[in-house]
């Protein structure tokens, strides 16, 4: 399973949501929390190709996008090829 990483801030609902489908996935991830973090923030607008919301995930260096994205590829069957490669 490839690294997954999600940037968050602590107050986000979207990102409470995406965490909770990783996790009924079983999928272990790295969460950077951004809240209060310039340098977390720079680096997650840097690989996202600037964008600047919460979440960002990421699937191995593919930027998967926010917490909407990932639950359509949800539905769509695509996540858990993904999270196997």
């Amino acid at each position: 399973m490839p690294p997954v990483t999600i940037y968050s801030k602590s107050y986000c609902p979207y990102c409470h949501s995406a965490k909770d489908l990783l996790r009924r996935k079983g999928v272990e991830f790295q969460e950077v929390d951004v809240t209060t973090d310039r340098a977390g923030q720079a680096e997650m607008a840097s690989r996202a190709q600037g964008r600047t919301t919460v979440p960002q995930i990421f699937i191995g260096e593919r930027h998967v996008g926010g917490c909407d994205d990932l639950y359509a590829l949800d539905r769509a069957g695509k996540l858990d090829p993904l999270l196997a490669a």
